[in-house]
């Protein structure tokens, strides 16, 4: 088969490399260009905090130690000078104590020739411009910033002094240049190996995500095709396996009808064929013979009219096992009177049937309900009625009963007609088999298979008892409405 270019497998691939190139873009972008900007704030913001922690602290005793140790672990530095810019104290993340050691006349503090003294660094260039920043702002405190230094300080109390003290805190920016091209270098490698383990990963990944799919696939372009049982691996994904289940089913019922639709044209064309040649038979004897014979004119008609009746009948018995075949729904279900559809189904037969001989005997139950569909159990009750009428012995009696169980509503249908033979029974309820095994007393052959349909819909059963040369009875059973 010939692979399409926008075919699922290539379209889940480039979608994988796309989602891959996006990824790696953002990260360089991240680690690169925003790197630097992402640091300086970083910075500033850790810097502001710094001065807040030491404003805090400014009053207590141990004031240099805590300065000492705040410069060193977050690397910056810190001047504390009166507000004329004289040092108080100084750290930077290098020193702690600022103590030198120096030869003096002093005694020495260790019993050697040398002695400790304290020494600040110098104040750094940008001092005079930030104390004037703090002088002249109403909130007490300043901040300057150049590409590569940033400084904010503010006004203090600070232990030992009675004026207020001036806090600087500065910090380096931009430290992150040689960093950054590191960085760069490294992200080229990682990027190299990985979109080569990401291809891998996406064309493994894609191939496992369209096999499925291309499996469905052929099985849709195969569906109600006899043989057809193309492979499906189940357990990828639940939707993907419904979507299974729903072709297995569809492919059955198309198989289903196309089963029906060449039984339909085996079977029923010799039935549909033969009231045609009947009717157009005689009409054209009508017209070439007996149009002058009042009397033979009259009976051609009259076959004329009985073969129509007949094709009418087989037609409609076609097209309603074929709703019944072919509805995707349920007929609606309510209660019903099953003693009144028998009784009237009955009745209706005892009215057209009576005057030619037929006894029908009654004995059914009153007030037996059942759910189902009113229309569709009429038809069932009224093919079993003509099924029995067609089969009635010499007698033409036929049995009519509803018996009302506990849980089982049952209705029996009888007739003293031939019977049927046992190896027969088990296939009287099949489409066509009356018409092809029973000498043709039916009518299309469907009657009985209406009734199975129709008795299957509303979840009860159908049986037969018949033994030759004494009659049959044929049963329905349904569950009562609870």
């Amino acid at each position: 088969m010939k692979r399409k270019t926008n075919s699922f497998r290539k379209k889940l691939l480039g979608y994988f490399m796309f989602f891959t190139v996006v990824i790696f873009t953002v990260l360089w972008l991240l680690q690169t260009v925003f790197l630097q900007s992402f640091y300086n704030g970083m910075i500033i913001r850790n810097t502001v905090k710094v001065a807040d922690k030491i404003s805090a602290e400014s009053q207590n005793s141990g004031i240099t130690s805590y300065i000492d140790d705040i410069s060193r672990s977050n690397s910056i530095l810190v001047f504390v000078t009166d507000t004329d810019g004289n040092i108080i104290y100084s750290s930077d993340e290098y020193k702690k104590g600022h103590k030198f050691m120096d030869d003096r006349d002093e005694p020495p503090f260790d019993g050697g020739d040398k002695v400790m003294h304290f020494r600040y660094r110098e104040l750094p260039d940008n001092y005079a411009e930030f104390l004037s920043a703090v002088n002249a702002s109403e909130s007490d405190e300043a901040e300057l910033q150049s590409d590569d230094i940033y400084v904010y300080g503010r006004l203090i109390d600070y232990y030992g002094s009675d004026e207020k003290a001036v806090l600087y805190v500065g910090t380096t920016l931009n430290a992150v240049g040689s960093t950054a091209r590191i960085i760069r270098i490294q992200l080229i490698w990682v990027t190299l190996l990985s979109i080569i383990i990401a291809f891998v990963l996406a064309l493994f990944m894609s191939k496992s995500f369209s096999k499925p799919v291309s499996q469905l696939n052929e099985k849709a372009h195969k569906l109600g095709e006899n043989g057809s049982d193309t492979a499906f691996d189940e357990g990828f994904c639940t939707e993907l396996d419904e979507l299974n289940s729903t072709l297995d089913s569809t492919s059955e019922k198309l198989k289903k009808n196309r089963e029906f639709q060449n039984e339909l044209l085996a079977n029923v064309s010799h039935d549909l064929r033969t009231p045609l040649t009947m009717i157009k038979g005689y009409a054209e004897m009508i017209r070439d013979i007996s149009r002058e014979d009042e009397k033979q004119c009259a009976e051609d008609v009259a076959v004329i009219v009985e073969e129509a009746d007949r094709l009418t009948a087989l037609v409609n018995e076609i097209l309603e096992y074929s709703e019944l075949q072919m509805t995707d729904s349920e007929a609606v279900q309510n209660d019903v009177d099953l003693s009144e559809v028998v009784s009237s189904v009955t009745a209706s037969f005892e009215k057209l049937y009576s005057k030619d001989g037929y006894v029908f005997e009654r004995s059914i139950a009153e007030s037996v309900h059942v759910r189902g569909n009113v229309s569709r159990l009429q038809r069932a009750v009224y093919n079993l009625l003509d099924n029995a009428v067609r089969h009635a012995g010499e007698d033409k009696w036929v049995g009519v009963s509803l018996s009302d169980g506990s849980a089982k509503a049952v209705i029996a249908i009888s007739d003293h007609g031939s019977g049927i033979a046992s190896d027969e029974l088990e296939h009287i309820w099949d489409r066509y088999y009356t018409k092809r095994q029973r000498s043709g007393k039916g009518v299309s052959g469907l009657g009985l298979a209406i009734v199975k349909q129709i008795v299957s819909q509303h979840s009860g059963t159908c049986k037969a008892e018949s033994e030759v040369g004494k009659g049959s009875t044929f049963r329905i059973e349904l569950n009562k409405e609870t």
